[in-house]
């Protein structure tokens, strides 16, 4: 098993020979390179998304290019190619590898491309934003459904977005890295992160949510990433007629807490056994595995429709 906390993966040989589209162009994994000019590499400058494939289909598809096409809006970037050609080149290339059904997670990596020198202005860019499609054979180990996460709050917070906007997937993930490492050396699996007021946001990676009195309580979005799978979750809780409330709660109310969960693409919906120690719970609880329930029904009719 390789990974930790909700990102904990059964390790598959066949990722060794994995085909990956770079610019449209299907290499294998040693061969796919980008320049040591590339905007991303040397700026961090782009954004991305993370995709699974669920029977056959790319799950929530149309949300994830929304966004990322509202990121590449949002910092003056394009990205070159047609929604219609983006998803011709996502199942082009897991056709190319044999990924027809489910168990594969590919990321989408969009930077603003080439400069002809180090430096920051955009101007100096001289060719088309770089699109990369890694394609994996990765399933969430199975024991994550149901293995208390230990999460643990770190110093770095989720900044203003007159900063660097926490809304944006940008590529540009220093503070979630340096909050992973604070909670790792602290012996958790991943980061749980205040917003500039104290109130909770985020983990460096998921997305958080506590359960009080039979309510769903998440943060108010203010000063995290736009989840889709936070979004899903709070969409099929509602809809089973459970509360959610998008509000401030401080870490007062996370150590009183009934249950405690986190939301992500890759995982789906995780239980938390504690943060920073105190014990919320030593098994999964009954609104994470109603929750769980409810998300996998709504994959199960994401994947019943056609492919594009």
């Amino acid at each position: 098993m390789e990974g930790q906390g909700t990102h904990s993966y059964i390790p598959d040989p066949r990722n060794a020979e994995v085909l990956i589209d770079v610019n449209g162009e299907h290499l294998p994994r040693d061969e796919a390179k980008v320049s040591v000019f590339d905007s991303g590499f040397m700026l961090g400058d782009g954004v991305w998304e993370g995709l699974r494939l669920h029977g056959g289909r790319l799950a929530f598809l149309d949300r994830h290019l929304d966004r990322l096409w509202r990121g590449a809006k949002a910092i003056a970037m394009d990205i070159g190619i047609s929604r219609e050609e983006m998803v011709r080149r996502l199942y082009a290339v897991l056709d190319a590898n044999g990924m027809t059904d489910s168990g594969a997670h590919l990321r989408l990596m969009v930077t603003r491309g080439v400069r002809s020198t180090p430096y920051q202005d955009p101007r100096v860019v001289v060719t088309p934003a770089t699109i990369v499609i890694i394609p994996e054979w990765k399933q969430p180990a199975p024991e994550t459904a149901t293995r208390m996460l230990r999460l643990f709050t770190v110093h770095v917070r989720r900044g203003y977005p007159d900063v660097q906007d926490p809304m944006l997937n940008s590529h540009s993930k220093l503070n979630c890295i340096t909050a992973c490492i604070q909670a790792s050396e602290a012996g958790a699996d991943e980061a749980l992160m205040l917003d500039p007021h104290g109130f909770v946001a985020t983990c460096n990676s998921t997305h958080f949510f506590i359960v009080r009195d039979g309510e769903i309580w998440t943060s108010s979005g203010d000063y995290c990433l736009d989840g889709i799978t936070r979004g899903v979750v709070i969409e099929v809780a509602r809809a089973a007629g459970i509360t959610v409330r998008e509000r401030n709660f401080s870490l007062t109310h996370v150590y009183g807490a009934d249950e405690a969960f986190t939301t992500g693409t890759f995982a789906g919906v995780a239980p938390v056994g504690s943060v920073d120690g105190r014990v919320l719970g030593t098994e999964r609880g009954p609104m994470v595995e109603r929750l769980q329930q409810l998300y996998l029904a709504r994959i199960a009719d994401e994947a019943k429709g056609p492919r594009p």
